[in-house]
């Protein structure tokens, strides 16, 4: 057997084959630093007025009302210890919250709190007192032991009920029936004043 001769000398390259199919994405890579922040944009134009909320609760006073009496006419007998005074007649006010039920029963309509002023000239010494659905208000109490004044109470008084009763009385317990004083220092007929404002 003959061996084998020399190689010969490699001929010139073909032209390219045709490009094959994309491979398989490779696995994501590990993700870069975050890059510097750029620089603030403009400012976009001002959106529009949202609606209007609704209104807060209103402040100062909420509700006011007077009752007043005259005497001689009004209060013409005595307030025996453990009833109420008079005052049977209408003074100025704002709306329905406080209302009369009767010449001496004042109705609250409304739970909150008010402000309660009254006065009342009497021959006597002696006391009044506020009283909420028939139950003394102790807090409330105002007297006088001796002299020719007025007797003048002021108190807040909080409701916890609707249609709260309220009334000025001559405390039970108490010796004195109470002489409500007619033609006080003169010849007109002198007043007494139950004011009541709510405040809450």
């Amino acid at each position: 057997m003959c061996p084998p001769g020399p190689r010969g000398l490699t001929g010139p390259a073909g032209p390219a084959g045709a490009t094959g199919p994309q491979g398989t994405a490779g696995p994501t890579g590990a993700t870069g630093p975050t890059g510097a922040t750029g620089p603030q944009g403009a400012a976009g134009p001002a959106g529009a007025t949202g609606p209007q909320g609704p209104a807060g609760p209103a402040g100062g006073v909420l509700a006011f009302a007077d009752f007043y009496a005259l005497m001689p006419d009004d209060n013409a007998a005595t307030v025996a210890p453990g009833t109420d005074v008079d005052f049977p007649q209408d003074g100025p006010t704002s709306a329905t919250d406080i209302t009369r039920t009767g010449p001496d029963t004042f109705n609250l309509s409304e739970i909150g709190t008010y402000q309660v002023l009254f006065q009342v000239s009497v021959d006597e010494a002696g006391q009044l007192i506020l009283t909420l659905d028939g139950a003394d208000l102790a807090y409330t109490v105002v007297g006088r032991a001796t002299g020719t004044s007025q007797i003048v109470g002021m108190a807040l008084v909080t409701t916890t009920s609707m249609d709260s009763i309220l009334t000025v009385r001559n405390p039970a317990g108490n010796a004195t029936a109470l002489t409500i004083t007619p033609l006080a220092g003169g010849t007109r007929p002198v007043s007494a004043h139950l004011v009541i404002t709510r405040l809450q």
